[in-house]
């Protein structure tokens, strides 16, 4: 593996200040991935990719790598990616497992990872410019649904995804592994004033549509002919709020069988997206 990119160095000592980006990762309260810790202190707030996988997803982003830990075996999997030039000289931190385990704070199966620094946040303005389709989000607290969205919206074709109010971090560690990367690639802005902003999506000519389970609406498959379709979609469980609701353009409802009112955040946003794309 002469031709590689990275430079790799061997990690025998798990207090090795060099692999402290990686270091306890399942810590409630020091974990790198926190940009806030306990108290209000500024965290690192980093963002990890695990696995193969994730970790070329990185590579392939704006979310450039400035170091990989993992196993040999790893090492040797991500052979192409870590002779890109984007990688030159980053180091990768070659361990055994238990090492790595010690490191990291529990056994990582998916055997690598990778870390960055969080680039500039995108403009709401420039990731609505190009797209066609995007979702917004209002009150997604929970890091699984989001990253379950971001790889809903990598497969199902949305250009983009907004941040409304009151919205998990999209770059902790869970919703990127959950997103497999694709939180990575698909372009993301945070709305600085909500729901205002919705504006903002208006004047780019989108049609805001805004999801509820009520049945007195329309039905998906009724509203998303329009040139620019921007879904709309709220917390698990309360959904979007009125004050959302009302800044949107029309509201629309996916057809459910009796005894059933609605379906998990994800869910109904992947049905969305593959009404939209088909």
């Amino acid at each position: 593996m002469s031709d590689l990119a990275v430079t790799v160095i061997d990690i025998d000592d798990p207090d090795d200040p060099r692999v402290d980006d990686f270091r306890d990762l399942n810590s409630v309260d020091r974990r790198p991935d926190l940009p806030v810790l306990a108290g209000g202190r500024p965290g690192r707030g980093l963002v990890i990719a695990e696995g193969v996988l994730v970790a070329q997803r990185m590579v392939a982003s704006r979310f450039a790598p400035h170091a990989f830990f993992g196993v040999d075996k790893r090492l040797r999997e991500l052979g192409e990616t870590l002779t890109d030039p984007a990688v030159s000289g980053v180091p990768f931190f070659r361990a055994d497992a238990d090492v790595m385990a010690q490191v990291v704070g529990f056994h990582l199966n998916r055997g690598v990872l990778a870390v960055a620094r969080r680039p500039e946040p995108l403009a709401l303005p420039d990731i609505l410019s190009d797209a066609r389709t995007v979702a917004v989000l209002e009150g997604v607290n929970d890091h699984e649904n989001i990253g379950s969205i971001f790889r809903n919206a990598a497969g199902l074709g949305v250009d983009a995804v907004i941040f409304g109010g009151a919205c998990a971090d999209p770059l902790y560690r869970r919703s990127v592994r959950v997103s497999m990367g694709h939180v990575l690639l698909v372009p993301f802005a945070h709305a600085t004033s909500w729901p205002a902003d919705l504006d903002i999506v208006r004047s780019n000519d989108f049609r805001i549509i805004s999801l509820t389970p009520d049945p007195e609406v329309a039905t998906l498959s009724q509203v998303v002919d329009a040139p620019r379709v921007a879904f709309m979609v709220g917390a698990e469980g309360p959904g979007l709020t009125e004050t959302a609701m009302r800044a949107g353009d029309v509201r629309a409802r996916i057809p459910m069988a009796r005894g059933t009112d609605s379906l998990n955040v994800a869910t109904a946003a992947a049905l969305a997206f593959y009404e939209r794309a088909r």
